[in-house]
């Protein structure tokens, strides 16, 4: 589905959850959820203070539906109010961060085999080393443009406080570096 259906139809969405629509909110929440977990997970917390953040982040959206000024860029400002309530969560953590031990959810696979299973953990394994020793900002740089896309581009310069003009040439920058370091460690 083109980038730009896809704005209009979450954008349809909100118009018509301001409505009153609970199938629209639904829509909307299904549908974007993992970009918020992703967000709230990539800035560093564990599972607990992330479902927090999530329900959170949720909950303001639906307190502030009616004066979001812009439907389409829904996405965005849910990343960016992901962003900051993590932050917050950190910093409401006094000094205990709710740093993450593991780096994503498991996610259950119907087809389970043991070898192809075995392999593709093994890969996930090594691809999750290498990502862990790019510099933080690429690592929030490639959550962020791979779950957002590029039409997001303006939420993640938002997001991250960079220039729009360069998200595409530092995330070229970011995904060389994690290539090479899979390279370096034969990581296929």
């Amino acid at each position: 589905m083109a980038q730009a259906s896809v704005h209009e139809r979450q954008a349809a969405l909100v118009v018509a959850a301001r409505a009153g629509s609970r199938a629209a909110l639904d829509s909307l929440v299904t549908e974007l959820t993992p970009l918020v977990w992703h967000v709230a997970r990539g800035n560093g917390l564990d599972q607990a203070t992330a479902e927090d953040v999530v329900q959170t982040v949720w909950l303001s959206l639906l307190r502030h539906l009616d004066r979001l000024a812009e439907p389409r860029a829904v996405a965005g400002w849910l990343i960016v109010a992901t962003r900051r309530e993590a932050q917050r969560a950190w910093r409401d953590r006094n000094g205990r961060p709710a740093l993450s031990t593991d780096s994503a959810m498991d996610m259950p696979d119907d087809r389970w085999l043991p070898e192809p299973e075995a392999l593709r953990d093994d890969r996930d394994r090594r691809l999750w080393q290498a990502f862990a020793t790019l510099p933080r900002r690429c690592q929030e740089l490639l959550r962020l443009t791979v779950l957002a896309g590029r039409a997001e581009y303006r939420a993640v310069a938002e997001a991250l406080s960079m220039p729009r003009g360069s998200i595409g040439p530092t995330r070229g920058r970011c995904l060389t570096r994690l290539r090479e370091r899979l390279e370096q460690h034969d990581i296929r």
